[in-house]
């Protein structure tokens, strides 16, 4: 299968171009920065250059392809939430999403997939509440968000698309992510929970990410949003403490709230509230997790503590 991915050289985005490789999938890779990807991205991994306002290479590439995979999107935790950074991450997910629905629409080829990324911040602050997929949207900035890049996802339908929406948590891996920067406090011993510590923390092994999108793309019965969480979700005490045994160190000092507020404003929301996201739709359609339980994520990424 030819299979064009879109934010590769991200987080996930370069562990699943190995993967797919390693599958016998041919790759192909936008990158805004050519000779960036070709240092990051498996070797094999071809590389076209894309710029949403020049047609060319690009579009005939996800034309010919039998999938593609949109990880494209400014990271929630770049910077403080000002309004010229809100409007970025807006654009860098809508403006791209829809780039792509169009080169999709345009080719006319039935049967096509888009796996296209979206958030379990979809829910907002559910409370203790079990969210699945058929939970509805927050009215909140990032609930409008994750609905109206899902909503520009779904308009490949139109051209006969199968669409997967990855609802996706909070990846734990190597080399980047929320993990590298949770963890410096816990290496300093001064690690804690953030906030009350009684929010749900909707965590996935970066594998399994990886290991969601390609039994997506390869299973065509899949279609519709996908929670890509774990299926044992924890509070953030519990990731806390158990963060904290892996590595060995304390984790009795919890960051207070109302300082994560003054420091990241209105994103700080985002991280002392939280989702008690349940995997629904992949559990019922035989996804095989390779980590279903916290500990043993967390020693798979730290296996000398």
């Amino acid at each position: 299968m030819q299979i064009v991915v879109a934010g590769a050289t991200g987080f996930i985005g370069r562990s699943l171009c190995g993967a797919l490789a390693d599958g016998g999938h041919r790759v192909i890779a936008l990158a805004r920065d050519p000779a960036k990807a070709s240092g990051v991205l498996p070797a094999g991994t071809q590389i076209i250059a894309w710029d949403l306002k020049k047609p060319g290479e690009w579009q005939r590439a996800v034309g010919e392809s039998e999938a593609v995979v949109n990880l494209a999107g400014e990271s929630i935790a770049a910077q403080r939430w000002t309004p010229a950074f809100k409007q970025r991450l807006v654009s860098s997910r809508i403006e791209t999403t829809r780039a792509i629905v169009e080169a999709i629409r345009a080719a006319a080829r039935p049967g096509i997939c888009l796996v296209n990324a979206s958030a379990v911040g979809y829910y907002g602050d559910r409370g203790d509440a079990v969210v699945t997929e058929q939970t509805p949207p927050a009215n909140t900035f990032l609930g409008q968000l994750s609905v109206d890049w899902e909503g520009e996802a779904l308009q490949a339908e139109r051209a006969g698309a199968r669409v997967v929406l990855l609802r996706i948590g909070i990846v734990l891996g190597e080399g980047g992510g929320a993990l590298e920067k949770m963890v410096t406090p816990f290496r300093l011993f001064i690690g804690g929970p953030l906030g009350s510590g009684r929010q749900w923390f909707p965590w996935i092994h970066r594998d399994d990410v990886v290991g969601m999108i390609v039994w997506a793309l390869e299973n065509p019965q899949v279609r519709g949003p996908l929670n890509v969480t774990a299926p044992n979700p924890v509070t953030m005490r519990e990731f806390a403490r158990t963060l904290g045994r892996v590595l060995r160190r304390p984790s009795f000092a919890p960051a207070p709230g109302f300082a994560l507020k003054l420091l990241l404003g209105e994103f700080a929301e985002s991280l002392l509230t939280g989702q008690r996201a349940i995997p629904e739709a992949a559990q019922r359609q035989g996804y095989q997790w390779r980590y279903s339980e916290l500990e043993g994520a967390l020693r798979a990424i730290f296996p000398a503590g």
